[in-house]
């Protein structure tokens, strides 16, 4: 007798969130206070709750951004450190969830592999398998990605020359190994991020040396560690209201700086160079902190308390600006003639570009590519129904971004239940693509890497993006629903042809 096919897990939501990062628990969270009887699930391949937070292990990891813009809008961090550790935020994105008992509505340990929209039932089947190799499938109104931009599996690792000769360790800070003891070791750090400069000063209080190699200079800007401003304010003011006022603060002084930066690029660059050299003691050479382009062709990098350049001055660290010949038995051979001796090599090379977690993403059956699509309101997809892919801001706290777009998914839901609207889908018209990608005018590797897996953006209005947070608060919030650019839906099939969401959650509790 041949056995019956186990039947897969269902259940059936409004919304469906891929990712229990700091995307996806925004998201959350906002959709449940502007909607609180939407049924929403979020789905992660992690054990737990915090995304990049959570992935991230290497000594020092840290915010690039000041937590009282990265945090959310509605939920006030409150702590006086400007820059918080992973742990910190992680913790601050757990508790953020049980505030709002999100607990019940993720789904750990799940890796999306496909989304299928149906015209006919107009509502997405996304498929995602278990730990355990078992296939769920979950059907949802609106899917939105919240994966991020980059590879959790892989990060960007160049290849250098004679790299088996090294008889040391090789390793990328997106994969730290807990059992990594580098006390008393001699250790080389290649590259010149965010991840570099949050390594190299932590690693000094305990390595024998350590040596940073850049091919060329970064823009590193020294940041307190603490907000002396919010400990003031919060002896006379509850953590709501100093919350507000410092967050409104920081983020008007940061967009008026990132306007005056593109607007004076030469006469901001002498500055920057020049509150560097005054951190340096003589002997340092500020042309390794003096790059070629201009202040946010690419990101910029805070160092809290100069810790950065405290480490250089009292010579536990050292910065070397330079190409590498290739790998040694016993280090790093440059390309000057220098030799630097390492136990340990680290390479903080970068992260690789991967959109929407590679998932397989369907209309009808027909494969989609979203890399071949504009963005619309750098929230919604060209032609691609009731989805929504978050990307976050580059040149300001990524969080800010996320906020504002759950806010219109929010609104655009309304929309569409007052006006009996099943589906909602962006029409570009015709010539409206650029070659610029959601990126931007960035030119790190990373987006010359993957600028070709991202979404377009457009010439004019809602297809392009501005990175500006005033102008996409005002057009997100506050700008007519119905702009003329989407197409609406009625809906073509009941709602009663689909199991309801409590039958689908008994389904999949007893599967």
């Amino acid at each position: 007798m041949s056995r019956k096919p186990k039947p897969v897990p269902r259940i059936d939501v409004d919304v469906l969130i891929v990712g229990a990062g700091i995307s996806g628990i925004g998201v959350a969270c906002r959709l449940q206070m502007n909607h609180p009887g939407l049924t929403l699930r979020i789905l992660d391949r992690r054990e737990r709750i915090g995304g990049t937070w959570d992935l991230f292990r290497y000594p020092g990891i840290r915010s690039d951004s000041d937590m009282y813009t990265f945090g959310y809008d509605f939920k006030p961090w409150t702590d006086s450190k400007v820059l918080a550790d992973g742990a910190a935020i992680r913790d601050y994105l757990q508790e953020t969830a049980d505030d709002f008992r999100l607990g019940h509505e993720i789904d750990f340990g799940m890796t999306v592999t496909s989304a299928d929209w149906s015209s006919e039932r107009q509502r997405w089947t996304v498929i995602a398998r278990d730990r355990n190799g078992e296939e769920h499938r979950y059907i949802a109104r609106f899917l939105v990605g919240c994966t991020g931009y980059y590879d959790y599996d892989q990060g960007y690792r160049p290849q250098f020359p004679n790299e088996d000769a090294f008889e040391g360790r090789v390793i990328h800070p997106q994969h730290w190994p807990e059992d990594l003891d580098y006390a008393g070791k001699s250790v080389a750090v290649i590259g010149s991020g965010a991840t570099a400069v949050t390594l190299v000063p932590n690693m000094a209080d305990t390595a024998a040396s350590v040596t940073m190699i850049q091919r060329s200079p970064t823009y590193i800007i020294p940041m307190p560690s603490e907000n002396q401003l919010v400990k003031t304010l919060s002896r006379y003011l509850p953590d709501t209201a100093v919350y507000r006022i410092v967050r409104s603060l920081t983020l008007g002084f940061g967009q008026v700086s990132y306007a005056a930066m593109r607007t004076f690029p030469k006469q901001i660059k002498r500055a920057i160079i020049n509150m560097v050299g005054k951190q340096l003691k003589p002997g340092i050479d500020v042309a390794h902190f003096t790059p070629t382009y201009n202040p946010w062709d690419q990101r910029m990098c805070v160092v809290p308390g100069g810790d950065l350049f405290t480490a250089l001055n009292e010579d536990r660290a050292e910065i070397v600006t330079d190409t590498i010949a290739g790998f040694t038995p016993t280090g790093i051979q440059l390309d000057s003639g220098r030799h630097v001796d390492a136990d340990i090599i680290i390479t903080a090379t970068g992260l690789n570009v991967k959109v929407n977690g590679d998932i397989e993403l369907r209309i009808d059956g027909e494969p989609i590519d979203i890399s071949s699509r504009l963005t619309y309101k750098a929230v919604l997809i060209d032609r691609v129904p009731n989805a929504a892919y978050i990307f976050g801001y580059t040149n300001a706290s990524w969080t800010l971004k996320v906020d504002i777009a759950a806010e219109y998914l929010s609104r655009l839901i309304s929309y569409m239940d007052s006006h009996g609207y099943a589906e909602v889908q962006p029409q570009a018209p015709a010539g409206e693509t650029t070659d610029g990608s959601v990126f931007g005018n960035l030119t790190s590797g990373y987006v010359q890497r993957g600028a070709d897996k991202l979404p377009r953006q457009g010439r004019r209005g809602p297809w392009v993006v501005r990175h500006s947070y005033w102008r996409d608060a005002r057009m997100l919030r506050k700008s007519s629903i119905d702009d003329g650019s989407l197409r609406f839906t009625p809906k073509v099939r009941p709602d009663a042809d689909l199991p309801d969401e409590a039958s689908a959650r008994a389904a999949l509790s007893t599967a």
